[in-house]
């Protein structure tokens, strides 16, 4: 029995004591009163009427007479005159009344009042006996209209206090409920905070649990922090901070070989000409902090991404990927700027005057689309980079423009074509998220478009999609889709993408949720995932978008997580079912201790919060088999088959 319940039935029986105390108390101490008064009453009565008789000639019927005078008064219930021998000389008795009284009132009450007794004289000597018994029927009919009264009373004051009560209980009831909804959240490994009730008891009880989830909070901070250290001094560059070779090639393959949108951009390659010169005029400390400026500067022209995803080649050789740009011009105007910059640093770094033609920069350009090969992207830039060393300028930039076209001619034509995609429908792909036991977790479920004819995957049409800000229509499509799938194949649970513009739309969080509400049945089977590019307005819509869906069954989980893992601290209490680690922590990681450190580490992290961590783009089964190792809970990519 809940304790609300209890609460109430100790009001009500408190109540009931009390009416019933009260009432009996009442009726004894009243019941006790009348009695003592009707005894009293008639042992005054039988001795005045006896003296009355006393004085009068002793003639039977004189003495009827005053006795008939007597008793039709009404307030009598016998007189009964005797002799000396004890026979009845005169009598008179009247029915008991009875009224509107209850036969069991009366039999519980059952006055006990003995009769009234008074000696007549005939001068000195005794003539006879009076016997007198008042009335009393009466008080029955009295202390029931005082028990109705009574019991009116104290229902109005029951009501009275059953609403007052009803306002304390829900006063109590309030913080009670945040503070069970926060039990669960803790024993589901959400370590939510609330706000601590006035109530003493609930108050102790709710700072115990805040202190829990901010202790829990602090420590998925530090260990975040710690890992993210361990993951810079494992792939980046000691002295310039950007990317090792190795890992940037491997998140290069990774992106290019994905249907993401940020497998669109454009890439720009610094080459830093003179650095064996530098290096002897400037010092190994001065050139290094060169090297540290331009990757800084570099590191800016990226706006959008939380860490920006620059690597060293080599010792003179900077690669940056800039997804979703598309202006190249406007990219080498920037680009010639930050230059700029890293050359009048250059002048500040040293006592002496350094001559222009000194630090050379040459830079090349070149977009990139999904599933372009490196190999090929790489050659571009570095022919575009040997013409731009042949300048005699000390940063002379060249951008060589992508060879394959777009599917429309301009913007009209490309919101006409998706405006006309996303009224007809999406087509969902199909790819499967396995366990340690080739269990299917989940399916991917990446939705296609039909543009120019052809069904085109996300990275084609996804930086149009945001542009125009369709996101949301686009989601509320797709999920459309997978009620229509789920009605046909309702076993299988899908895991659907929802962008951080959607989420952070309250329309669309409305439209979603009253969907859902229509198809329980189908809002079980649906795995909602998210980017991980979470900024902290994005953080708290997804706390809401969670809070919102999880009574409906739904599931939520994060995608392509690589650098972004040290916002788990954040998401302590959000409620994530699991968590998809980037394909660039994933690739070759069979082979790479380093790799095996950190996936470990998150994995280790993740499950302390309850939370499932799934390996993305994995194309061989040695890393498969290397990430059940490392304690990962699911993969998925080319090289995963059911």
């Amino acid at each position: 029995m809940s304790l609300i319940k209890q609460l109430w039935l100790a009001i009500i029986a408190l109540l009931l004591l009390s009416f019933v105390g009260s009432l009996a108390i009442s009726i004894a101490s009243s019941r006790d009163y009348i009695e003592q008064e009707v005894r009293i009453k008639n042992e005054d009565n039988a001795t005045a009427l006896a003296l009355s008789m006393s004085q009068l000639d002793k003639d039977i019927v004189i003495l009827e007479l005053l006795v008939a005078a007597q008793f039709d008064t009404g307030y009598y219930r016998s007189i009964i005159l005797r002799d000396t021998a004890n026979n009845v000389l005169i009598g008179r008795s009247a029915s008991e009344y009875s009224g509107d009284v209850p036969a069991w009132f009366r039999s519980l009450i059952q006055f006990n009042v003995p009769t009234g007794t008074a000696t007549v004289q005939d001068g000195w000597r005794q003539f006879g006996t009076l016997e007198l018994e008042s009335q009393h029927s009466f008080a029955y009919a009295s202390l029931w209209r005082s028990m109705l009264e009574l019991a009116g009373w104290f229902l109005l004051a029951g009501a009275i206090s059953l609403a007052i009560a009803t306002v304390l209980v829900r006063g109590i009831k309030h913080p009670l409920v945040r503070v069970v909804a926060q039990a669960k959240d803790i024993s589901a490994r959400r370590f939510t905070t609330i706000k601590e009730p006035r109530t003493l008891e609930l108050r102790e009880v709710a700072q115990a649990m805040n202190i829990l989830s901010a202790n829990v909070h602090h420590m998925l901070s530090q260990e975040s922090q710690k890992l993210d250290e361990l993951r810079r001094d494992l792939q980046h560059d000691r002295v310039t901070g950007a990317l090792n070779r190795d890992v940037f090639m491997g998140r290069l393959a990774s992106l290019l070989g994905s249907d993401d949108v940020r497998a669109t951009g454009l890439m720009l390659m610094v080459r830093v000409q003179t650095l064996e010169q530098l290096n002897e005029q400037l010092g190994h400390q001065a050139t290094d902090n060169l090297l540290r400026a331009l990757v800084q500067q570099l590191s800016q022209l990226d706006g959008s991404s939380e860490e920006a995803l620059i690597g060293r080649l080599n010792g003179s050789d900077f690669l940056l990927l800039l997804p979703l740009q598309e202006s190249a011009n406007k990219l080498a105007s920037l680009v010639r700027h930050a230059l700029e910059q890293v050359f009048e640093q250059a002048l500040k770094i040293v006592a002496v005057d350094t001559p222009r033609e000194m630090v050379r920069m040459p830079a090349a350009i070149v977009a990139y689309t999904p599933h372009d090969e490196r190999g090929t992207l790489l050659a571009t830039l570095d022919d575009a980079l040997a013409e731009a060393e042949s300048d005699s300028a000390h940063n002379r930039i060249v951008v060589r423009e992508g060879q394959q076209g777009s599917l429309f001619n301009n913007h009209v034509e490309w919101r006409t074509a998706l405006n006309k995609a996303i009224s007809q429908g999406p087509q969902l792909a199909y790819f499967p998220v396995i366990d340690a036991h080739n269990n299917v977790l989940h399916y991917e479920c990446p939705a296609r478009l039909k543009l120019a004819n052809e069904w085109q995957t996300a990275g084609v049409f996804i930086p149009w999609v945001s542009r125009f800000n369709l996101e949301p229509a686009l989601d509320i499509a797709v999920v459309k889709k997978s009620f229509a799938q789920l009605a046909i194949d309702p076993e299988h649970k899908m895991g659907i993408n929802l962008s951080i513009a959607s989420i952070t739309n309250a329309q669309f969080v409305t439209e979603l949720r009253a969907l859902l509400e229509k198809q329980p049945q189908h809002a079980k089977q649906l795995c909602f995932e998210v980017p991980a590019v979470l900024n902290a307005h994005a953080i708290g819509s997804l706390r809401g978008l969670c809070t919102a869906l999880r009574p409906l069954g739904c599931q939520f989980g994060i995608e392509h997580v690589g650098a972004e893992f040290t916002k788990l601290a954040d998401l302590h209490d959000v409620g994530l079912t699991y968590l998809k680690v980037d394909s660039s922590l994933i690739r070759g990681i069979h082979t790479s201790n380093e790799q095996q450190t950190i996936v470990r580490g998150m994995a280790t992290l993740c499950h302390s919060l309850g939370i499932q961590v799934i390996a993305e783009g994995v194309v061989e089964q040695a890393e498969l088999d290397s990430l059940f190792r490392a304690g990962l809970d699911g993969a998925t990519g080319p090289g995963v088959r059911v």
